[in-house]
């Protein structure tokens, strides 16, 4: 392709004015038929094997396997999983129920998947490639001609057209939010689809798309889609749903027709013939199902658990294999969220306040043995932090027209929790938090606070779900009674606690945000004013807030990585200066326990700990195409 940037006049030197008429004619008509085989914006692409938020893929087009998977792993046996909780669905792409997630990927699977070991890139999975122009306003995807169904029906760009028209319509927030943004989606041929994203402003939108679930088309029944069900969806993945008892567990059995099992993007992954999917109501119940052997394995998330609770013959003997791992995401963080949506948690000097009465340095020597850490911030232990960090200029100019807003000290890095003489009775701490509650309105009346103009009492609900989560809300309780506030610990199932979680039926409410070091988004989805009062979201706080929804604007539309980093760090500010949850804790590592029967790789990706990539002990060797 070619295009013509010199004077036209050089062409026609000492030809004849006829001929010059015919020559300028053909010009003019060949330049427009080039012009409009151009892709929008009138930049040239090509085909991709993969796609990257910001630079370039690791891998090559020739890559044979990813370096965090064992390229011969074993196939066959079985991986039970122990999931606290239960389902009542086995669709995860609707709001209605609590649905299976492992339906995604093991069964579902998508148009290109990830590359674990870079913060955000994708290679092709039933698309063979991928292509896009510079300003990304369009994004065409080749499929791949073998792709088929579990029930053996061929995957097609109808069935691609489909997914994004049933998800946009039908779909859970996330995907109704991104999937609109699409000006126009079309299929040359039937394997072949191009979105256009004109105006959509979204350079993350290519892989958003990317990532899309692809259902069939033939088999799905778009009325029933937002009504639950236990029938095991159609996919293309490497598994099928073979049994489901209500409730209680869920098996998936490798498809041995599966269409993807020789990909470099595959292999090493998807070892065990089965899979099941265990469900216990209580955590304590769950623990003691893994030491008698029947799960294989459990993420740890209990200090006390894992500096004592591991004593016991399994464990002594080997059988039982400890792994901590250290990934290079942003640290997960787990906050007390407060719902703003509440008239008491509406006055930020209130939010202030009981902040400062959270005493940290108390909890952490007593109940976690002081093995975490703790950061105001929603990206602890990675570049994207403003922690500790003056904002650079590129912050500065972001933030500028929000100055009012942002605390000096936020801004130049200053800003620090609170820390307490860990004694549970720190005075310092506690004429600051009554200071501000006085601002706010709010005085004590003998050893109880009270709005000022109603003398109500301040008193909320700490919904809570887990043994763990109930004994760190009452700790936060005891703080609280010191200056005169009483509020009420109330314990719920799982179910319940989800139910009321996703209809932001609470006051306050602990949670965590996983974060990757490519935020995109989800950040609308987690905290966008958009999503505060559509029932769904992560948006568990109610934010509200213009610098919020400008700085997650601003790193969606950054092209280098270093002005990418300068809007998610001018975000995090904004985020600390909402004052929406008390930081608990972050973890800077992943503790993995399990049986000796399962193995797993050397080396461990970028995102830490995948199940996917294991395999069962003491099955024959495997030789895959290579």
């Amino acid at each position: 392709m070619f295009m013509f940037q010199r004077p036209l006049g050089w062409l026609l030197e000492g030809l004849g004015v006829r001929f010059c008429a015919f020559v300028s004619a053909f010009v003019l008509a060949l330049t427009l038929t080039l012009a409009s085989a151009l892709p929008a914006g009138g930049a040239r692409a090509e085909e991709l094997h993969a796609i990257a938020m910001h630079g370039k893929p690791a891998m090559p087009a020739d890559f044979t396997h990813m370096p965090y998977v064992n390229p011969d792993a074993p196939k066959g046996g079985r991986l039970t999983w122990g999931i606290l909780g239960t389902f009542d669905s086995l669709n995860p792409f609707i709001v209605r129920g609590l649905a299976v997630q492992q339906m995604r990927n093991y069964v579902v699977e998508s148009l290109l998947a990830r590359g674990n070991d870079e913060p955000f890139t994708l290679y092709g999975l039933l698309a063979r490639s991928v292509e896009t122009d510079d300003e990304r306003s369009f994004v065409t995807f080749h499929i791949d001609p073998r792709a088929r169904f579990s029930d053996g029906e061929p995957l097609r760009a109808e069935d691609v057209l489909f997914s994004w028209q049933l998800l946009r319509d039908h779909g859970r927030p996330n995907h109704r939010q991104y999937y609109a943004k699409v000006a126009r989606a079309d299929a040359p041929d039937p394997l072949t689809v191009r979105f256009d994203l004109t105006g959509a402003n979204d350079r993350e939108l290519p892989l958003i798309l990317g990532l899309m679930p692809i259902l069939p088309k033939h088999a799905v029944d778009v009325a029933a889609f937002e009504e639950t069900t236990l029938t095991g969806p159609v996919g293309s993945g490497p598994y099928r749903v073979t049994a489901v008892k209500p409730g209680a567990n869920v098996t998936l059995t490798r498809n041995p027709d599966y269409w993807g099992r020789d990909l470099p993007i595959n292999r090493g992954l998807y070892n065990f013939d089965e899979i099941r999917l265990d469900y216990f109501r209580e955590a304590n119940g769950q623990f003691e199902a893994f030491k008698r052997g029947l799960y294989d394995f459990r993420i740890e998330q209990e200090p006390l658990r894992w500096h004592d609770g591991y004593d016991f013959p399994a464990a002594r003997s080997g059988e039982v294999i400890r792994d901590t791992i250290t990934p290079g995401l942003p640290q997960p963080s787990e906050f007390l969220v407060f719902n703003t949506r509440r008239p008491i948690f509406a006055d930020i000097r209130v939010r202030q306040a009981l902040t400062l009465l959270f005493d940290f340095e108390l909890i952490n020597r007593n109940y976690f043995f002081s093995l975490y850490a703790r950061v105001p911030g929603y990206f602890a232990g990675s570049d994207l932090s403003s922690y500790g960090r003056p904002a650079d200029a590129r912050e500065r100019e972001l933030l500028k027209p929000f100055a009012a807003q942002i605390p000096a000290d936020i801004m130049d890095g200053g800003y620090r929790l609170p820390v307490t003489d860990g004694s549970g009775r720190d005075r310092t701490t506690l004429r600051a938090a009554l200071k501000l509650l006085s601002e706010a309105g709010y005085d004590l009346d003998g050893t109880v606070l009270r709005n000022r103009a109603t003398k109500a009492p301040f008193t909320f609900e700490i919904l809570v779900t887990t043994r763990d989560q109930e004994r760190i809300a009452l700790a936060f309780q005891r703080d609280l009674k010191r200056a005169g506030i009483e509020p009420s610990v109330r314990s719920v199932d799982p179910v319940q606690f989800d139910q009321r979680r996703l209809a932001y039926e609470f006051d306050m409410i602990q949670n965590r945000w996983d974060q990757s070091l490519s935020p995109g988004n989800e950040q609308y989805f987690y905290w966008g004013s958009a999503a505060a009062d559509n029932p769904g979201t992560r948006n568990y706080m109610g934010a509200k807030d213009p610098a919020v929804d400008a700085m997650i604007a601003a790193l969606l539309e950054a092209r280098e990585h270093t002005a990418f980093v300068s809007a998610v760090r001018a975000l995090d500010r904004a985020l600390i200066s909402g004052f929406y949850t008390i930081p608990l804790f972050n973890v800077s590592e992943q503790w993995i326990v399990r049986w000796n029967r399962i193995e797993r790789p050397r080396t461990t990706a970028l995102s830490g700990y995948l199940p996917e990539t294991w395999w069962s002990k003491g099955q024959p060797q495997a030789h895959q195409a290579k």
